[in-house]
């Protein structure tokens, strides 16, 4: 028994095969892009994370740095649609409430309150700095 295949011509593999490897570079490319400000977003969440000697104010009540942290993933799980970068991280997730509008601050043991954007935004320049060097 002989199964007859149609033919396809050698210019229609040819396009077949660089459309796929346009794909996969592209794809790549975007892919090292979007992690790069993730790590980014999540370099900047394990800095409040390791402030112990913090509290952070969030709509009038103190937190500590562990349940800001964790509140922070929580809020930029629920809004990754439209985080696309750390400083949209910062401007639309870690810096007021989406509830009342009210600033989130942090309060060090020693030393003035400091709105959370403010020192995310200083922590953000350190690390970009450090990834160039």
């Amino acid at each position: 028994m002989r199964i007859s295949l149609p033919l396809i011509g050698i210019g229609r593999i040819i396009s077949l095969l660089c459309s796929l490897v346009a794909l996969v570079i592209f794809s790549n490319h975007a892919t090292a892009e979007e992690m790069t400000e993730q790590s980014k977003i999540e370099a900047l969440i394990r800095s409040v994370e390791s402030m112990n000697d913090a509290t952070f104010v969030r709509n009038g009540s103190d937190y500590s740095a562990k349940n800001a942290a964790k509140f922070l993933r929580g809020k930029w799980d629920a809004q990754r649609k439209e985080v696309h970068s750390a400083v949209d991280f910062i401007d639309k997730v870690a810096t007021r409430s989406s509830t009342t509008g009210k600033a989130y601050l942090i309060r060090p043991k020693a030393g003035a309150e400091t709105p959370c954007a403010d020192y995310l935004k200083a922590q953000l320049k350190k690390i970009e700095a450090a990834s160039k060097s």
